[in-house]
């Protein structure tokens, strides 16, 4: 389940407003800015949608890890591949690429 902070973040990253959002995952905009706002929780089916849709626009959600819990933008393929060179590793492109 992601964060209230992870959300509005992520929004962030994904230059979406509340608005977007709550067209794109079918959740209203003042139950968004609640849980942004840390003022409710909303149910875990809420949070997967809002979660569904943010990671569809690019956003991806970091588990505690050690680091903290947080949310980045995915890689697109040139990057990926530029940081397979520098790594010397190459791998899978795919998997964490936007088209």
């Amino acid at each position: 389940m992601i964060t209230g902070a992870q959300c509005r973040a992520a929004r962030a990253l994904v230059e979406w407003t509340r608005e977007k959002l709550a067209s794109n995952s079918g959740v209203d905009a003042l139950v968004i800015e609640e849980f942004e706002r840390r003022i409710t929780l909303p149910d875990g089916d809420i949070c997967d949608r809002l979660r569904t849709a943010l990671e569809s626009a690019g956003a991806v959600f970091i588990a505690e890890n050690g680091g903290g819990i947080g949310v980045r933008l995915k890689l697109n393929r040139s990057e990926v591949r530029r940081i397979g060179v520098l790594e010397n590793e190459g791998g899978i492109v795919g998997i964490d690429a936007v088209p």
